[in-house]
């Protein structure tokens, strides 16, 4: 829900409407806290849901655990992120990889404090982390309360409970946009809960779901840099960048094959299921290089809607059930899960590169001013 933020701040920011920042910062505080706590259900039931698409026990009663120590976090993530974009819009990028890296060195403290010295186990886990959420909050915003946002922050408004309902609108687009596509990915976890030797294959394609989560922040931060004013220019600087790094990870990951996956356990048989998904993981690093990137041109744009149903029908109507029948009926296990991911984010990629390109930008620059003018004015 909290996406529709990066076309509204982004699109404000170019059009020198700075006060606009704050209060469409506050309007995603409201309609993300009223968003939260519809899901917290799920996170109270997470056991039960888990057990009812057939997960093993054990996995699902220690996920249902640690989801309710876990709800601090959730509702950290309600302001951290229309931080994020708000800071974003305005490149104070420094200061928020300042407060991430002491938050960082926070959460391996209390990590160790609490894990390894004191034993607490998901208890102890569950600490540091909503710890480490919150001190980002904290820390963000008593950056931006203390002066260093000048024009954009000025303090609380009531113009963030106007026009919610059309913020709602783009909100939703978002989520839909959002949501479709990670939850592919969390089904494909699921669906590896109902292999042979579920715990074998959740782990190994939870791990690789890991590494893949690591390299997808690379780009997200190339996504971010993208700015309107030289849409075309920036966007192949981008993806010629990402390709990059892109294809350096898919040299390592198969150049590392055999080790990459030890870090993360102590079992043969995960290690052995992660050597075995290597070419098609790097395959899809690859791919991923580009594709965050694209996704970032098409919040960027406002394009939630058009995209949202492209991933449906990338994800959910090729890229779900190509994974289904490879895993089950031709019996390929976990690699036949991630081929099915692979086509599905393949396809994905070629249609959003078919969409950038043939965009007219400087209608896309005509539609951004008429937004910025309709919702800006909600607030006077």
């Amino acid at each position: 829900m909290g996406s529709a933020l990066e076309t509204l701040c982004g699109q404000a920011f170019g059009a020198k409407q700075l006060d606009m920042l704050g209060v469409y910062m506050q309007r995603s505080w409201v309609i993300l806290t009223a968003t939260s706590i519809c899901l917290l259900p799920i996170y109270v039931f997470a056991t039960p849901v888990l057990l009812f698409f057939h997960q093993d026990p054990q996995i699902a009663f220690l996920a249902g655990k640690f989801s309710l120590y876990m709800i601090p976090q959730l509702f950290a993530y309600v302001l951290n992120f229309p931080l994020q974009k708000f800071l974003q819009a305005q490149s104070k990028v420094m200061a928020m990889a300042a407060v991430s890296a002491v938050a960082l060195l926070l959460h391996l403290l209390l990590s160790w404090l609490l894990i390894a010295q004191l034993n607490l186990g998901l208890v102890g886990a569950a600490i540091s982390l909503n710890v480490a959420w919150w001190f980002v909050v904290l820390g963000q915003f008593a950056y931006i309360a203390m002066g260093h946002c000048p024009g954009a922050w000025n303090g609380f408004s009531w113009g963030a409970f106007r026009d919610l309902a059309a913020f709602s609108r783009l909100s939703i687009a978002s989520a839909v946009m959002m949501c479709v596509e990670y939850w592919f990915y969390m089904f494909l976890i699921v669906l590896a809960g109902n292999l042979k030797n579920a715990q074998v294959a959740v782990a190994a394609i939870s791990i690789c779901m890991n590494l893949y989560g690591w390299e997808i922040m690379v780009f997200i931060g190339f996504n971010a840099a993208i700015r309107p004013r030289a849409a075309k220019f920036s966007i192949l600087v981008v993806i010629v960048s990402s390709l990059v790094f892109g294809i350096l990870f898919f040299s390592l990951v198969l150049f590392l094959r055999d080790v990459y996956g030890i870090p993360f356990t102590n079992s043969p048989e995960v290690v052995h299921a992660i050597t075995d998904l290597a070419l098609v993981f790097a395959c899809t690093l690859l791919l991923s290089s580009i594709q965050p990137v694209l996704t970032g041109v098409a919040v960027g744009a406002g394009w939630q809607t058009l995209v949202a149903y492209v991933n449906l029908g990338c994800y959910y109507l090729v890229g779900i059930p190509a994974g289904y029948i490879l895993s089950f009926y031709f019996d390929l296990g976990v690699k036949g899960m991630w081929n099915g991911m692979l086509i599905g984010v393949g396809l994905q990629t070629l249609v959003l590169i078919g969409i950038t390109v043939g965009t007219n930008w400087d209608k896309e620059a005509k539609e951004a001013q008429s937004r910025i003018r309709k919702w800006g004015s909600s607030v006077n």
